[in-house]
């Protein structure tokens, strides 16, 4: 009888630590989670507007076409894109920027337009997006070819 139950202590023992390794993973941080943007460009979800997977498609260096995605966090009234700086960079907004309240607005088709000894491809350019209600919203935005896949559909300027 003294033989299984010191068998069975053993394997408690032995079984106890492997298993608390094994939870060590799980709480209130653990990598799942964490946000996790699969794709190139960056996002701030920071106020009532976030600014998603933005990134600038370069044709030729010095210049290219800023690609981002708009999401109005305010479910009742519309916000506008106002405009977009950087730090030696020139942004040029086209067309119209309106943010549906609760809805999103995708500029990929050339409305922003971006130049400046920075823009090459594997670079990033700080910009700041400026909003008329929400708050302005500052981030690091990568600047890729556009010579591949998704981004040889853009058009750059």
């Amino acid at each position: 009888m003294n033989v299984r139950r010191s068998t069975a202590t053993a394997a408690v023992a032995l079984g106890l630590p492997a298993l608390s390794l094994g939870l060590t993973g799980c709480g209130f941080d653990a990598p799942t989670d964490q946000v996790y943007n699969p794709a190139v460009g960056v996002n701030v979800q920071e106020g009532e507007v976030d600014v998603l997977n933005t990134v600038i498609v370069s044709g030729d260096d010095g210049s290219g076409t800023v690609v981002v995605t708009l999401a109005n966090n305010n479910q009742d009234e519309d916000d506008t894109l106002a405009g977009v700086t950087g730090e030696g960079v020139q942004v040029e907004v086209g067309g119209d920027t309106t943010i549906p309240a609760g809805g999103v607005l995708v500029l990929d088709d050339g409305l922003l337009s971006v130049t400046g000894e920075t823009v090459t491809p594997g670079a990033f350019v700080p910009l700041t997006f400026e909003f008329d209600r929400a708050r302005s919203l500052s981030l690091d935005v990568p600047v890729v070819a556009s010579d591949e896949p998704p981004y040889d559909e853009v058009p750059v300027s």
